[in-house]
């Protein structure tokens, strides 16, 4: 018994040991830091924690919206914590860490007293133009001058790594979903709102990084799901008060604009609200602002594709979805718009950021359009059209967060969302379609109307709990989701299809009815548990189910009784569609200083249940298993420079609008229809991201590349008729007419490449940045049952050079070359190169008492275009203003657009199954007489 006691007592005191050892290697810190004067929070201040017994072991962080700090993983030693932050005394002290959750409490910096302190300290970060800090790139403002009156969007831009390119922002070459403004959202999604709205002189820095989901921030266990986004920290004296600006001008061709924005802050409470009317094609609406939109019927641009060319002012991209994503129509739109957003603190617990934006705009539009389909190897047919096409879209979005901190370990996220959207449009298409030779096939004049209307409503409810042991959380989230979206249509064709000589006449007189409805729910668990104190593991187990419901009715034109009565079985459908998806992961995380990985694979089981009702009753009941495996690796090789590599699967179950097996006949030249057999794609995706900075220089470099394959891709089958085919009873394709389907085809896969590289041009006083992208993309498509991949290259260089002598000169000169490189295996005959390059220039000259002068260029010019589409054109903007009143806040400004009468829009989409050339309705010519009034009005820090 005394051997056994020992025994017994020397294993409890090995147990405590290794407990207190484990415990004191997973300590935490904590702190809050703000203004010694009048106590606000201190938002982005930098933190530094190094252990005094080795000061080379840094780590940085920056304080968060309520001036909050958090180091975790320490040891049981004493550190030495340092702040620095602009206008403020350094700030040093020596802590001692003992206890599992230290706080230091509130930490009261004190601000600069003296003028010479604060030039020495901004002249210091004026030579910092740029610090990389872990993963997130953080600019300093103040080093890019911009005149008085600019905007975010226009001080953003002129850093290295990010762009306006179509209207949308990007950084580090992938899309900016989100804009925060100290860390709260501003907005919702729609990043170029948020930047358009906010003046560049309240902004101390710019933060660019990878957002991680609501779960993975709380986790700290990254899931992948990251989105790209913008950080504004603003500067502390423009936190407390109101500014903003409202503007009014009339012009030549009764052109007008009006409209502005306020800014009320005061602290962490932030109300802003905008408005704008104006028939210039400013639309400022987003891609989930339109339903039906794209269904203008006579000209339906299927497929996606390598989108060459660009397009002048007020002239947008073209009107097919794919490539809708910038937000902005083809032709001249009238736009009337209102937001509203709103973040702050209701007490200490809860956290609200919110908006609301309604949109109405009428889109006047005429496309002219050749396009080459590849037949088989010997012939292709050539494609024409002339639309004129209206439609007028109505939009109401709602987007809430809430955030209630239930106590120092529980919390609930509540994320509603709603909108409504009302669209009706009409298209008079004028088409012909041709062989190789100049024969003529078919004709047609297309009239299609469409009045649509729809909502969708989602929220997502997010519990997290924390224990405890450091590392130990718990996370369920829930999310809902409902859509609706009812239509009503009226096609009238009339087309001639030739045939040795002969023309027959075919009329179509119909209209149509199509709802679809559908709802979505699902459930999310986590579970992660410390394994070291580097190391966690993660548990995770997702299930979803999808509802969608679809229906369309078409009724043929009966003389006899002067209405739409006959019903066409062969143009009409019912299908119900259900997706089960059950999902569970483990996940293990290293947490390094200068390695953070995470390996996690994934066991899935999809389950697709299909049903047709009507014309015929059909059933599909398929099951597919998966492993997805992923991988995020991110190695910092020093503060400021870092490698990011991630991999992921993923896969996408068709839709209930593919998977519909019904004809579509908006355009009798251009059927499409559904495939009820198709099958999920599986989707590889790897990523690898480089980016350096040297701040005593001002230098940034990025180098990143990406590869997508996809397995089962969900392509086209395009059936084009030589003779006269009969699909169903009541439908024959004629010879020259199109049939369209989605069919899984493998062997689809992209690749790109981008190089950005920034420095200052000390005798200029600029900044440069260069940019160089190759991208790759290799389609497969069904032509006929002959499989076509169509394979294209792009090459982009890309220059800018922008002044950064003072806030009275401010310049930007720009160049983007892109080389295209098409081949296509069926029609080897029709690879083709084309080049397309853009050339601007943009000056701002303020002199004198008050008058400020502005002139934008641009040149662009085509090659290898076909026919008339190689053009080359300037659009030369001009202003010149005279700024008044108190503190100049007034400006009268008389401006021209196209000062030289050129402006156009030509582009080039390239499809696995044709090469098209577009040509859409601009903007021209006018001049206006503008009156703005800007409000500055701050109070103390």
């Amino acid at each position: 018994m005394n051997a056994q006691h020992k025994l017994y007592s020397i294993c409890t005191l090995v147990l405590l040991l290794f407990t207190f050892s484990a415990q004191a290697q997973n300590l935490q810190l904590t702190g809050l830091l703000s203004d010694q004067k009048d106590h606000s929070p201190l938002i982005g201040a930098t933190v530094m924690l190094a252990p005094q017994a080795d000061t080379t072991k840094k780590v940085y962080i920056l304080t968060d919206v309520e001036g909050r700090f958090t180091f975790a993983s320490l040891s049981n030693q004493t550190y030495i914590l340092s702040v620095s932050y602009l206008g403020y005394e350094p700030f040093k002290q020596t802590v001692f860490v003992t206890s599992p959750k230290q706080d230091l409490g509130n930490l009261q910096i004190n601000p600069k007293t003296t003028q010479l302190n604060e030039v020495q300290i901004r002249a210091k970060r004026y030579e910092e133009r740029t610090v990389q800090k872990g993963d997130t790139t953080e600019y300093n403002a103040g080093a890019f001058k911009t005149n008085r009156d600019a905007s975010a969007e226009d001080l953003v831009t002129k850093m290295p790594g990010v762009s306006m390119e179509n209207g949308a922002v990007k950084a580090q070459g992938e899309d900016v979903k989100k804009v925060l403004v100290d860390g709260k959202e501003f907005f919702g999604d729609d990043a170029t709102l948020a930047l358009r709205n906010l003046p560049a002189e309240v902004i101390d820095k710019i933060q660019v990084f990878d957002r991680m989901s609501e779960q993975s921030q709380f986790t700290g266990f990254d899931d992948g799901q990251s989105v790209k986004t913008i950080n504004i920290v603003t500067k502390a004296d423009k936190r407390n008060g109101k500014f903003g600006k409202i503007y009014a001008g009339y012009g030549t061709d009764d052109r007008y604009q009006a409209g502005g924005n306020l800014n009320i802050f005061k602290g962490s409470n932030r109300i802003s609200i905008l408005g704008l009317s104006n028939n210039i094609n400013q639309q400022n609406f987003a891609t989930q602002d339109l339903v039906g939109a794209f269904s203008s019927g006579g000209n339906q641009r299927g497929g996606g594709g390598n989108r060459g060319g660009g397009g002048g002012q007020g002239g947008g991209g073209n009107n097919a979805s794919n490539n809708f994503l910038v937000g902005q129509q083809s032709g001249i739109s009238t736009t009337n718009s209102l937001g509203l957003n709103y973040s702050g603190n209701w007490g200490k617990k809860v956290t609200i950021n919110g908006s609301y934006f309604f949109n109405k705009a009428n889109t006047q539009n005429q496309t002219l359009l050749n396009r080459e389909y590849f037949i088989d190897a010997d012939s292709s047919q050539y494609y024409t059209t002339n639309t004129f096409s209206g439609n007028t879209n109505w939009n109401h979005r709602f987007n809430l967060r809430i955030e209630y901190k239930i106590d120092s370990a529980n919390s609930i996220v509540f994320t509603p969302r709603l909108s409504f959207q009302t669209n009706n449009s009409i298209s008079n298409t004028l088409g012909r379609t041709q062989l190789s030779d100049g024969n003529l096939l078919n004709d047609i004049t297309n009239t299609y109307n469409s009045d649509r209307k729809g909502y969708t409503i989602g929220n997502e409810i997010l519990y997290r709990h924390r224990f405890t042991k450091q590392g130990r959380t718990f996370s369920f989230g829930i999310n809902t989701g409902w859509n609706k979206n009812d239509g009503n249509n009226r096609l009238y064709s009339l087309a001639h299809y030739y045939t040795d000589e002969i023309a027959t006449q075919e009329t179509t007189d119909q209209v149509s009815i199509s709802n679809t409805d559908g709802y979505t729910l699902s459930g999310n668990v986590v579970y992660t548990e410390p394994v070291s104190r580097k190391s966690q593991l993660q548990f995770n187990y997702n299930s979803s189910f999808t509802q969608s419901n679809a229906l369309k009715e078409t009724y043929d034109y009966d003389e006899n009784t002067d209405s739409h009565s006959n019903l066409n079985p062969s143009l009409s459908n019912t299908f119900d569609n259900q997706n089960y998806v059950n999902r569970a992961s483990v996940g293990y995380r290293i947490n390094d200083k200068k390695l953070n990985m995470m390996a996690n694979v994934g066991f899935q089981k999809a389950d697709l249940i299909g049903n047709q009702l009507f014309p015929i009753t059909n059933k599909i009941n398929r099951s597919f298993y998966n492993a997805l495996p992923s991988l995020m690796l991110n190695y910092k090789f020093t503060t400021s420079r870092n490698i990011r590599i991630f991999y992921r699967t993923s896969t996408n179950l068709p839709s209930i609008t593919q998977l519909q097996n019904v004809i579509n006949n908006n355009n009798p030249l251009l059927l499409t229809g559904g495939n009820s057999n198709l099958r999920q794609e599986f989707v590889h995706s790897f990523m690898a991201r480089y980016s350096a900075a040297q701040p005593t220089k001002g230098r940034t470099l990025l180098a990143m590349i990406s590869l997508t394959r996809t397995n089962n891709n969900i392509g086209n089958s395009t059936f084009i008729a030589t003779k006269d085919s009969v699909l169903t009873q009541d439908i024959t394709l004629k010879k020259g007419a199109q049939l369209s389907t989605p069919v899984n085809l493998n062997g689809s896969w992209s690749a790109r490449s981008l190089f950005t590289y920034g420095l200052p041009v000390g005798f200029l006083k600029s900044n440069l940045n260069l940019t160089s992208s190759v991208t790759y993309n290799n389609t497969p498509a069904l032509i006929n049952t002959a499989i076509n991949t169509s394979n294209s290259y792009t090459l982009s260089q890309g220059l800018t050079l922008s002044s950064n002598i003072s806030e009275k000169i401010d310049f930007t000169l720009g160049y983007t070359g892109n080389y295209n490189i098409v081949r296509n295996t069926l029609q080897p005959q029709l690879n083709n190169n084309y080049f397309y390059h853009l050339a601007n220039g943009k000056l701002n000259w303020t002199f004198g008492k008050g008058f400020v002068l502005q002139n934008n260029v641009s040149y662009t010019q085509y090659f290898g275009l076909e026919g008339g589409y190689n053009q080359s054109y300037v659009l030369w903007n001009a202003s010149f203003a005279k700024k008044f009143l108190k503190d100049q806040n007034g400006e009268l400004k008389l401006s021209v657009f196209d000062l030289l009468n050129q402006n156009n829009n030509i582009s080039r989409n390239v499809t696995e199954t044709y090469i098209e050339d577009s040509q859409t309705q601009v903007l021209k010519q006018y001049f206006m007489l503008t009156f703005t009034y800007t409000l500055r009005s701050f109070g103390k820090k």
